[in-house]
């Protein structure tokens, strides 16, 4: 463990801080195969003889520990570091995968929830808010960048698996054997990938700045931007938290309510008119959102440096809004106008996600930015079942009344305006956090330090 501790990995002067986003990539690139889980659902109902609701339940359980554990392991990664969460990560991923391929061999399928969804959300948790603070430490100058490259490595993780995964079952067999191979197979090749960031990753020594930056404490012109520090207890005390949780869980509900049910969707929106779309072609529907979904991480959460995080969520909250009515009121009119309005909407899903820490940073600064990204992420747990709930229990009621096309999905596309709207007056509720939050300077100096470090690296 001692190989793990966070005062071991102080950079040395001259180290570039630019090695820290691959290896935030290596470790969101493989947990973001957790959007490519659909792949497995047909070939695991067939051999196990598993119903749709029964082969979701790994993925939605992976989903929910995901929070639960950035939650409640949150204050442990920013105690003990980046490198011990991407470790344990790795372990919990990897191991989950090597769990469920037992379960397939075996026909045992509590074993595949067990060990994908169980152990192997606790490594998506994990995982996911692991390099969150340490990239913040080092581009204090560009947080929303730093983190949208981290961030884009999940949302972009199943462009690589779910082709990965194809592949593998048509060399291996779509049988229950394999499926443990494909599972054995991924769950190795991953425990490597991981470890590469494990290996990579660097914390910033105690004085250093980055390069042509401004000094320490210095003010900013931004009056969202504090220079203060809050600790994750307080932060949750603060009416700023739960305004961002409720902003980051309507984003989400609204994304994911089309992201989880994006084939079937845009083939029932179009199935009465001269062009229905074809099978191939809702597949590619389904990749070009996740490309969306991957690109909006960077591009947005980028942009939210030069614009600010409040002017950002006002676009991804009130544009989104805006996208979901224009769906609503073409109907099956017009087939890109759709795709173009979920193209957008899914862009804003990733910008969400990828733009939230550098919000809480702003709000809460640097001090236990981690944990308190881990306890707001909470907002993801709730908003997975959320949306997709809201999106199949209103078309399956709808089909039960003999109507189809847009008219199962419009009653849920105006409950997502709803929600993109109280999430946007959350965002205009968001004002500075009051100083009876803020640490005392020399105690979130005390706190933050970190062991004898040499001096700072370079850019």
């Amino acid at each position: 463990m001692i190989a793990l501790a966070r005062s071991r990995i102080v950079a040395p002067p001259g180290w570039s801080r630019w090695l820290v986003p691959p290896a935030a990539l290596s470790i969101h690139l493989a947990i973001g195969q957790a959007y490519a889980w659909s792949v497995f659902k047909p070939p695991l109902e067939s051999s196990l003889q598993l119903s749709g609701t029964a082969s979701a339940l790994p993925f939605q359980l992976a989903i929910v520990m995901l929070g639960l554990s950035a939650a409640f392991g949150g204050t442990l990664v920013e105690r003990n570091g980046p490198r011990w969460a991407m470790c344990v990560s790795a372990v919990c991923f990897s191991t989950g995968f090597l769990i469920a391929a037992l379960g397939a061999a075996t026909g045992q399928y509590w074993l595949v929830v067990l060990g994908y969804g169980f152990i192997g959300g606790i490594g998506l948790g994990i995982g996911y808010i692991s390099p969150v603070s340490t990239l913040i430490k080092w581009f204090p100058d560009r947080p929303g960048m730093a983190t949208g490259i981290a961030i884009m490595g999940f949302g972009g993780g199943a462009l690589i698996a779910s082709p990965w995964s194809t592949q593998l079952l048509g060399s291996l067999g779509a049988d229950a054997s394999g499926i443990a191979r494909t599972f054995l197979i991924m769950g190795l090749v991953y425990a490597v990938f991981m470890t590469l960031g494990v290996v990579l990753v660097r914390v910033p020594a105690d004085d250093w700045r980055p390069p042509a930056g401004p000094p320490a404490g210095a003010s900013t012109a931004r009056p969202l931007v504090t220079t203060a520090q809050v600790s994750a207890r307080s932060a949750l005390r603060t009416p700023q938290f739960w305004c961002l949780w409720v902003i980051l869980c309507m984003n989400v509900t609204a994304g994911i309510g089309i992201l989880e049910k994006a084939a079937p969707m845009i083939s029932d929106f179009f199935a009465h008119t001269a062009a229905p779309v074809s099978a191939p072609a809702a597949a590619g529907f389904v990749g070009m959102l996740s490309l969306a979904n991957m690109l909006g991480r960077i591009v947005w959460s980028s942009t939210s440096d030069l614009v600010g995080r409040k002017n950002i969520y006002r676009l991804y909250l009130g544009a989104g809004a805006l996208m979901y009515l224009l769906i609503a009121l073409a109907g099956d009119s017009s087939k890109p106008l759709f795709i173009a309005c979920a193209v957008v909407i899914l862009s804003f899903y990733g910008g969400g996600f990828a733009t939230i820490p550098a919000y809480l940073k702003d709000l809460f600064g640097s001090y236990q930015v981690g944990a308190i990204h881990g306890r707001l992420l909470t907002a993801w747990s709730t908003a997975g079942v959320l949306g997709p709930l809201i999106v199949n229990a209103i078309a399956d009621g709808q089909k039960s009344a003999g109507r189809s096309g847009p008219d199962l999905y419009t009653t849920s596309f105006f409950i997502m305006i709803g929600l993109l709207v109280v999430g946007f007056v959350a965002n205009e509720l968001v004002r500075p956090v009051h100083p009876r939050h803020h640490q005392p300077p020399e105690k979130a100096d005390q706190l933050a330090a970190a062991p004898a470090a040499p001096k700072g690296a370079e850019q």
